[in-house]
């Protein structure tokens, strides 16, 4: 019976053999040339993320979708990453949570990782970048019931009100979710464009009160007395109508139409090391942005977050605004094109001019001393490099950078490419520090 030959003896020479022979007539060097990029001997170089196991946090707000979305439908465990969703208790704690590691990326006010990244606002100084805008529009100022019919998108309206509280010796108070944060810079400049000074940083030369409310907590201060105003994310703002405390002002998107919101951040730290997890997460989030703009989608989006682990609100409070159907508790019902969006209209790359205007207006309310570097600050958070190269890997198509001039409801527009530091010097009311 003839003898079969093994691989490693056919033709009469072993693999050792071949290779030897090879190598002393054509180098191995050459050999190797034609195989693919990244392969050693016989192991090709992974395309796994880094970190595969990652906690993600979030806040209850409607904005936290993308990242609910991308675990419960498996998109994280897609690319690889075996994500847990936490749920923090105010933005500072998640904001620590990412700074020590126990968080590996968060949902954030895009205005947290520029403080954090400058140790502005009691933020430990951490270099944190943001590679991923989560969203644009859907928050809103809400007022007290008592100023229904007297005050609304125009806060020139409300200035006799605060005039007389102050002369009374008992300033209104009005609420934000963090000092440095996105509900902080809407409601701000709402009040400046009235002419009501909202108080610098520290709250010197305010005409009101202005103080910090987790946003899940709100509602249940301003129901108790606390507050005369709010603003934040939904479905807050809808929450206090359902309620029957208040009613909504202001949308923000009325203030500035498609305007940056939440972020996906994650520490320099982690993002430089863990390159492909980073990428990971983008892709799924990706994925997820795209099944939140169809709208059919949006009804089966609100029974998801409405979890006690996620947003603990009824669903039919979340949806109505989810759809642009706005009831705002004055007898104001709109159709708003401009609800909050995940995906489109190049909703999540990471423009650069958004965090030039931050930075303006961290300088017009005193948060710096002097002023900031516009440029290396942006450059250095904001991160479309990382975005471009994990939207390649995919095959996607995104809009690219955007540096258009932004004009905001006061008339006031921002020019990217102008002088930065004239343009937060330019408002009438202001707190300018050094």
């Amino acid at each position: 019976m003839k003898k079969q030959t093994t691989p490693q003896k056919q033709n009469g020479l072993n693999r050792r053999q071949f290779l030897s022979t090879t190598a002393k007539g054509v180098g191995l060097a050459a050999l190797l040339s034609g195989l693919p990029k990244g392969w050693i001997g016989s192991v090709f170089a992974s395309d796994a993320p880094e970190t595969a196991d990652m906690k993600f946090g979030i806040i209850a707000l409607t904005d936290c979708s993308p990242i609910v979305i991308a675990h419960e439908k498996g998109l994280f465990k897609k690319y690889g990453i075996n994500s847990i969703v936490a749920k923090g208790a105010n933005w500072a704690a998640i904001r620590d949570s990412l700074s020590n590691g126990d968080n590996q990326a968060t949902h954030m006010l895009i205005g947290m990782p520029i403080a954090s990244t400058m140790g502005l606002a009691g933020a430990p100084k951490k270099p944190m970048v943001i590679p991923w805008l989560l969203n644009r529009n859907g928050q809103a100022i809400t007022l007290k019931k008592d100023l229904a019919g007297k005050v609304a998108g125009d806060p020139k309206a409300l200035k006799p009100f605060v005039d007389d509280a102050k002369k009374a010796g008992a300033p209104m108070t009005f609420a934000m979710t963090f000092p440095p944060g996105t509900h902080a810079m809407w409601v701000r400049y709402y009040l400046a464009a009235g002419g009501i000074h909202p108080g610098d940083a520290q709250g010197g030369g305010a005409d009101i009160s202005l103080i910090t409310i987790p946003p899940p907590q709100m509602v249940a201060n301003m129901k108790v007395g606390k507050m005369d105003g709010f603003c934040v994310g939904e479905p807050w703002n809808a929450r206090a109508i359902a309620d029957g405390i208040g009613f909504t002002a202001t949308t923000t998107q009325a203030l500035w139409k498609d305007h940056p919101e939440k972020v996906c951040a994650f520490t320099a730290e982690f993002a430089e090391k863990n390159p492909k997890s980073v990428k990971a997460v983008l892709k799924a989030l990706h994925e997820a942005s795209v099944w939140l703009d169809n709208l059919d989608n949006r009804v089966e989006q609100a029974q998801i977050v409405s979890a006690p682990t996620y947003i603990n609100c009824p669903p039919e409070v979340i949806l109505g605004r989810l759809q642009g159907k706005y009831d705002m508790g004055d007898g104001r019902k709109i159709k708003d094109p401009n609800y909050m969006i995940f995906h489109d209209r190049n909703c999540n790359y990471p423009q650069p001019k958004y965090a030039k205007w931050w930075l303006t207006q961290l300088r017009r309310w005193g948060f710096t001393e002097g002023a900031p570097d516009y440029e290396g600050v942006a450059k250095q958070v904001m991160r479309p490099d990382i975005y471009e190269e994990a939207m390649k890997e995919i095959g996607y198509a995104h809009g690219g950078l955007d540096e258009k001039p932004e004009t905001l409801f006061d008339g006031k527009t921002f020019d990217p490419k102008a002088n930065a530091e004239a343009y937060a010097a330019s408002f009438e009311v202001k707190s300018l520090k050094g």
